[in-house]
């Protein structure tokens, strides 16, 4: 019993002063594989069912973070595609939200966060094959507790906004499109 006091109250102490860690492939080589994109998909998993209860407090749900994350691409200027627009669009560009959640203390989670742009590639050793491949992510671990779920909401968000810069880095706007 005394272990986990000392491991609880070290948790609570790394969460006061660590940020959550990230991690990615974010580079230049990977921006450009988003040059000229016409839009993107958003595909938003279902929270884990060990966080869904006490995450519908938050109003932190599938639905609301896929509402969330549309809005934020749209309202950068980044073109939200769905149904049979997507399909027809080259390369099929999706972005891929995952929260993955484990509860390692009773009301204490363990999350990470999964941001991938996923779109339609060949392989140079077999040009005949299409394959969905992911082409651009960045990930962020953390802790949150019964309490502090709207950091998992703040994490996504601040994700969002890194594939955003990543994304305008290499579709800049045109003084038309400022203009409108």
């Amino acid at each position: 019993m005394r272990i986990r006091i000392i491991f609880f109250s070290m948790m609570v102490c790394c969460m006061l002063v660590v940020k959550p860690a990230v991690y990615g492939i974010d580079t230049e080589l990977t921006q450009r594989t988003m040059s000229g994109l016409q839009g993107i998909s958003v595909m938003v998993e279902e929270l884990q069912p060990n966080i869904q209860k006490y995450a519908q407090r938050f109003n932190l749900t599938k639905e609301q973070l896929q509402k969330e994350v549309e809005q934020r691409l749209m309202k950068a200027g980044i073109r939200v595609l769905n149904g049979d627009t997507w399909l027809k669009t080259p390369g099929r560009p999706a972005l891929y939200v995952n929260v993955n959640t484990h509860e390692y203390e009773k009301y204490w989670y363990a999350f990470d966060i999964t941001v991938n742009l996923n779109q339609i590639v060949t392989p140079e050793a077999n040009p005949k094959l299409k394959t969905l491949a992911s082409t651009w992510d960045i990930s962020m671990t953390g802790v949150a507790n019964i309490g502090t779920l709207n950091v998992i909401r703040s994490s996504v968000e601040a994700l969002i906004d890194r594939f955003i810069r990543a994304y305008q880095t290499v579709n800049p706007k045109k003084q038309e499109d400022v203009r409108r």
